[in-house]
């Protein structure tokens, strides 16, 4: 055992002991390397899941714009729906406002051209329409043996200031009192040329006076003058508080005439 060299015997057991650790780290990197390259491709599908919710997230803003775009669109709307609205109420306010002064309603003077006289010396004139119809009323009643005398038709805003500023003076009236009889100017139907005082030709005696209505005149004027569209003008208790006037009736045989009276009348109940 001596005779074998120490050398030798080292060598023996240098070998093995050298092998063994480095086929160990050999395989550890082996596996190391295969761990981390299976997880690398094992992670990368988690990748595009990333980009979907990004994209998700890019989508969605639009869809966040979208309704506040929309919003002031929708805001416009009710502000112009209040406009159109508001305008009939203030229609119907001008259309009331019609001036009334001491009962009577307020009327415009006919223009001269539109007149035509209704006796043979030219004093008194009507409308063309409503001349027309007078004259054949007149000659209807006529031909029953009643005379419809014609007192007073047109009469312009001048006439009508002499008749109730003057006459109110000389007969010491009151205003008010005065008003119950005759009209301001600008207020008298008689401006229209569509009103007529009548009288009866055989008791003259009571033109202008509550005694017509016991006339054969006024009884036959009641029961035909619908005929020829005249109608009285203040009946007993008329809603205008005018004092009764059995002589006084109006033509209302047209649009315009039906208009002039009724229109300016129902403003005002209205």
């Amino acid at each position: 055992m001596d005779d074998i060299p120490e050398a030798v015997r080292e060598k023996a057991t240098y070998k093995p002991a050298s092998r063994l650790p480095f086929g160990s780290i050999v395989g550890g990197v082996s596996l190391g390397a295969l761990a981390l390259v299976t997880s690398a491709f094992l992670l990368r599908p988690t990748a595009p899941n990333n980009n979907e919710s990004i994209s998700n997230q890019t989508v969605a803003k639009p869809e966040n714009n979208t309704p506040s775009n929309s919003e002031p669109s929708a805001t416009a709307i009710p502000d112009k729906s209040p406009s159109p609205t508001a305008a009939p109420p203030q229609q119907v306010k001008k259309t009331e406002e019609v001036d009334r002064l001491l009962g009577h309603l307020p009327y415009k003077e006919v223009p001269a051209s539109e007149l035509v006289a209704i006796t043979a010396d030219g004093n008194i004139k009507l409308r063309r329409a409503a001349a027309e119809k007078f004259q054949q009323m007149q000659a209807a009643a006529a031909a029953e043996g009643i005379i419809l005398t014609p007192i007073s038709g047109f009469r312009s805003i001048s006439e009508q200031d002499y008749l109730f500023f003057r006459v109110k003076e000389q007969r010491a009236q009151d205003t008010s009192k005065r008003a119950e009889v005759s009209a301001p100017p600008g207020y008298s139907e008689h401006h229209t040329g569509y009103a007529i005082d009548v009288g009866d030709g055989n008791v003259p005696a009571t033109n202008l006076s509550p005694d017509f209505e016991n006339t054969a005149a006024f009884r036959w004027l009641e029961q035909n003058a619908a005929r020829y569209s005249f109608e009285l003008s203040f009946p007993r208790d008329n809603s205008q508080g005018i004092s009764y006037e059995p002589w006084h009736w109006r033509f209302v045989g047209d649009r315009h005439s039906l208009e002039t009276f009724y229109r300016v009348r129902n403003l005002k109940q209205n």
